[in-house]
């Protein structure tokens, strides 16, 4: 009687498991990184326009902050409840390769797909000879400057040294007022990319040829005090510990900085928040040799290997790479473009403010693809974030750094 009883309970929860499948086939989940206002009406977009060309197959877009979205996805994948898709960063895929997470993309790609990207982009999420994820954003970084306040302090050319960045922010500082030089980030994510321009300048790397940090090499030891005296002598914001990139680029669209390094969608915002200021983009300045590089940036969405919909899965990402809806993510958003054809389009060609952000691209660093990167670069943060408040000298204070890094590098 007990065995008949737990083979009618064995079945009956077959039966429902059975159900509960039947009622997800189909079903493609994605965790979405949330980049502005504009995320979610666009990802709502796609989920009508893919369902209605896809009978059958239901699409849940789940839209996550960026500052939770690497705790949300570990949290997911611990526990197997994660989405079937979800943008990354791309930095952090080598650990999601390395924990076994991701789905190789490879048997989905063809010759055709493929050729639909721009090889810049597609190439950092590809490991070990495998594509484990597609761009979904690029961007690049620049110099913005405020055309009115070089103006008034007789400041006829945006500087291309960061000599001359000095001399024209000393010039801003003279004119009084709420008026900073060089608007220098102090916080949160890419505190430490805000100084690798200063170093990549001064031609260090932030992984030396033997694979080692960067951080103690006399160029790094160079960019720290070059920032730390733009500091010391009242070039840049006051506090600037407490701005984060946001915050610098508030300033900025407030009329109050002179030049600061941002991304292509400061040039969206100020069009919506700021139409009147009259500003310029130009190239991140050279050092005393003339060397110079910008940070190239791709997230990345990634199939999970867990998910029981992959083949689903993959034709929602077959349509989000069409080049009419990348278009629309992209210029939404204020990204660079990852696509061929959509590179191609008026929208870009034309476009002073873009067009600067690719001439630098040539130049571009992208995040290394290392285990325990991502505990590097908060090093790296805590280690610029004691130099800007003068909490010990810029040599010793990277070489510590410096010495913490490999520590990870040797793991």
């Amino acid at each position: 009687m007990a065995i008949s009883k737990w083979k009618s309970g064995l079945l009956a929860g077959l039966s429902v498991l059975a159900l509960a499948a039947q009622a997800n086939a189909g079903e493609v989940r994605v965790t979405v990184a949330e980049y502005s206002s504009k995320t979610g009406p666009y990802f709502q977009e796609v989920e009508k326009a893919f369902e209605a060309a896809n009978p059958g197959i239901d699409v849940k877009f789940e839209v996550v902050p960026w500052d939770v979205l690497l705790q949300k996805l570990t949290t997911d994948i611990t526990a197997g409840t994660n989405a079937d898709l979800s943008i990354i960063g791309t930095r952090w895929l080598i650990d999601f390769v390395q924990q076994d997470v991701a789905e190789p993309l490879d048997s989905y790609i063809t010759p055709d797909f493929k050729g639909r990207f721009i090889d810049t982009f597609l190439s950092p999420s590809i490991m070990d000879g495998k594509t484990y994820g597609l761009p979904i954003a690029a961007s690049a970084r620049a110099m913005y400057y405020n055309k009115e306040l070089l103006e008034k302090a007789g400041v006829a050319n945006p500087p291309a040294t960061w000599a001359e960045l000095k001399d024209a922010a000393a010039k801003i500082k003279a004119l009084g007022g709420e008026n900073y030089g060089y608007g220098l980030q102090g916080k949160e994510i890419e505190t430490d990319v805000y100084y690798y321009y200063a170093m990549w300048s001064q031609g260090s790397e932030i992984l030396d040829k033997d694979g080692s940090s960067g951080l103690d090499s006399a160029g790094a030891i160079e960019a720290a005090k070059l920032y730390k005296s733009l500091i010391d002598e009242g070039l840049t914001q006051p506090g600037v510990t407490s701005y984060a990139r946001e915050d610098v680029q508030n300033l900025f669209k407030q009329g109050k900085v002179g030049m600061m390094i941002t991304a292509p969608f400061l040039s969206n915002q100020i069009k919506e928040e700021a139409p009147n200021l009259k500003y310029g983009v130009a190239a991140i300045p050279a050092g005393p040799t003339g060397a110079r590089g910008t940070y190239g940036v791709t997230d990345s969405i990634v199939m999970f290997k867990n998910s029981k919909n992959k083949d689903e899965a993959w034709k929602l990402l077959d349509f989000l790479f069409q080049t009419d809806w990348r278009a629309k993510f992209t210029q939404g958003e204020g990204f660079l473009p990852v696509n061929k054809e959509e590179a191609k389009m008026d929208y870009y060609v034309n476009n002073a403010d873009l067009a600067a952000f690719t001439a630098l691209l040539p130049d571009a660093r992208f995040a290394p693809v290392i285990p325990g990167w991502e505990e590097i670069a908060q090093i790296t943060s805590d280690a610029m974030q004691k130099v800007y408040l003068g909490e010990g000298d810029p040599e010793a204070l990277l070489k510590e750094a410096a010495a913490k890094a490999d520590g990870i590098l040797k793991k």
